[in-house]
């Protein structure tokens, strides 16, 4: 029995190596054919072929590695960097963990995150001081951030100068807009005043009028009897002047010459 069972464990291992070689060549084979489409500029086929690599073994560097690449030729430099960015946090040796960062550089200057770029480019100097690609890009990098801060800086000064004069101008027409209302309310106070004194004189007016005498009035009656007094007056004072005429008459001498 104890031979039966080691020969039952010496099987299993030989299946095991057996698997395991088949799965090493299938995903290299994988691997191979990503490169194929990879070369032809077959981006996406190339991407496709490196994936399913990873699926039989993901811990696969250069199936890993060359995806990171697949995915920068496509312009996916987020899903590029978060490839390398995993691929540096593994133990690799110096020249691999290297082109990592150096390609962790060009994923992020790709998305302009200089800052970032200039620090991958260092930790790729870092392993590989003699990478002239890479002391190229570092200096190409921070040329870059030098003149995205100036940008900022020039974006910041235009902006506070514009909020400046957006300012001046809030401030204007506020400033308008509180002449207008001073000079509005003048208006209407004057036209108020107006009013008042114009009431106030029609009011005098009115009072004036009210108290001027008013010609009384009479009645009929004693309408009548002015007339017949005056007439009676009248006819008295022409009869006084008629005896005063008769008495002068009377009264003078006669001049006949005979």
């Amino acid at each position: 029995m104890y031979r039966i069972k080691h020969i039952n464990i010496a099987l299993v291992l030989v299946l095991a190596l057996i698997s395991y070689v088949s799965v090493a060549q299938s995903t290299k084979k994988l691997v191979r054919q990503g490169n194929s489409q990879y070369e032809e500029r077959n981006f996406s086929e190339a991407e496709v072929q490196y994936r399913k690599a990873l699926t039989d073994n993901p811990n696969y560097y250069k199936g890993k590695f060359n995806l990171g690449d697949a995915m920068y030729e496509q312009e996916n430099y987020e899903e590029s960097g978060k490839i390398f960015n995993e691929l540096a946090e593994r133990q690799l040796e110096p020249e691999q963990k290297s082109g990592v960062y150096y390609n962790m550089g060009n994923s992020l200057m790709s998305e302009q995150k200089y800052q970032e770029a200039i620090e991958a480019y260092k930790n790729s100097l870092r392993l590989n001081p003699n990478d002239v690609d890479a002391k190229y890009n570092l200096e190409y990098a921070r040329k870059k951030l030098q003149d995205q801060q100036q940008q900022q800086q020039n974006q910041d000064q235009n902006q506070n100068k514009q909020d400046k004069q957006d300012q001046q101008e809030q401030d204007q027409n506020k400033d308008d807009q509180q002449k207008d209302q001073d000079k509005k309310e003048q208006e209407q106070d004057k036209e108020q005043q107006q009013n008042q004194d114009q009431q106030q004189n029609d009011k005098s007016d009115q009072q004036k009028q009210q108290q001027q005498p008013q010609p009384q009035q009479i009645s009929k009656e004693d309408a009548q009897k002015m007339l017949d007094a005056l007439m009676n007056d009248e006819k008295n004072t022409l009869q006084e002047l008629q005896k005063q005429k008769a008495k002068a008459v009377k009264g003078k001498k006669s001049e006949i010459d005979w």
